[in-house]
């Protein structure tokens, strides 16, 4: 089990054989845009290290607005230059220092239906400002399987190739996104590589921390989204770093989930086992769930390090703990598209 958030973020950027080829292979620094997220420090520090194996020597330099305490001196103790700074101020962008490689991680999704607007200036404009800044670049940028349609449970979920169907202003604007990389791509030759993640997990953060906490607290679970795919973050960011050197002229384009369907009541019943609590359901699972379909992704870089059955018992174990949480819901249950 995991016992501690040091060993947790020793275990999330233990870089990949596929990560660190890719760090042999790649030419130059990397410059991080949006890295105070989930998963942007955790990525970073993947990075330094899967750059240390390779033998290679690069700056990995990190921006942000470091709203978190203590962010900046925690990247810095790993080896990691940051940069303070709002990338909606253009004479911001337009400051910072070149890179070889460029890796976008900002943009919003919660609070889109309160502030639409917003959502799709960080999600569409930006981009755009960051395509003209750095034309000499290698581009990757994460996006969302929000971009699909919700899918039958027993189809095996959305593939690169199929057509986007998004739901909503958060998804809408995240296709938009996808569209402003494509289109400073192809218009000025710019390789890019763009990630459809669904959804990133880790012991403080995610689907499965929603649902143990939900367990724990013995409330009811809906059920009207039965279905998901997680990822353990660590292997998303490998494949994310490994994808770099994909980059293209279109764009590459890869999703990025687990293996395993997980099964909302199943997991919920685990859960419940593993904490010894009751677990009440409401509603029952629609025939149609939010659902990338990973395939491409691991025969490409390799298969996820942590099953689901593992992620379950860790997660479980951490909230039963009551290790540290970042206190916020992924809201994976929404079916119309409102953040």
């Amino acid at each position: 089990m995991i016992q501690d958030v040091a060993q947790l973020e020793d275990r999330l950027s233990e870089p990949t054989k596929a990560a660190v080829e890719a760090m042999r292979h790649v030419e130059g620094d990397v410059l991080i845009l949006g890295v105070g997220g989930k998963m942007g420090p955790s990525l970073a520090r993947m990075l330094v290290r899967a750059s240390r194996e390779a033998g290679v020597e690069r700056r990995v330099m990190a921006v942000s607005r470091f709203s978190k305490e203590g962010l900046r001196k925690q990247l810095h103790t790993d080896g990691i230059e940051t940069i303070a700074g709002d990338l909606g101020d253009e004479a911001f962008i337009a400051g910072l220092p070149d890179a070889a490689n460029v890796i976008f991680m900002a943009g919003m999704k919660f609070g889109t239906a309160d502030h639409p607007a917003t959502t799709w200036a960080m999600n569409t404009y930006v981009p755009a400002l960051i395509c003209r800044q750095f034309p000499d670049s290698r581009v990757l940028t994460f996006s969302t399987g929000n971009v699909y349609p919700l899918v039958p449970i027993d189809s095996g979920g959305s593939v690169e190739t199929d057509t986007p169907g998004p739901v909503g202003e958060y998804a809408m604007s995240a296709l938009g996104r996808e569209r402003t990389f494509e289109y400073f791509c192809r218009h000025d030759e710019i390789p890019t590589t763009i990630v459809r993640l669904n959804y990133a997990v880790e012991m403080r953060y995610g689907v499965l921390v929603d649902l143990a906490q939900q367990v724990q607290a013995e409330q009811a679970i809906d059920l009207s989204m039965g279905y998901a795919n997680v990822i353990w973050q660590g292997d998303a960011n490998a494949m994310a770093i490994a994808a770099l050197a994909d980059t293209a002229v279109p764009p590459y384009v890869i999703n990025v989930a687990g293996p395993e369907l997980v099964d909302v009541r199943a997991t919920c019943e685990r859960f419940g086992e593993l904490l010894d609590k009751p677990v009440r359901f409401s509603g029952e699972p629609a025939s149609t769930a939010l659902l990338n379909n990973g395939t491409r992704g691991h025969e490409r870089y390799g298969q996820p390090r942590v099953t689901l059955d593992q992620l379950i018992e860790w997660t479980a174990n951490w909230i039963q703990r009551n290790g540290e949480t970042h206190g916020k819901a992924t809201h994976f249950q929404t079916r119309d598209g409102k953040f």
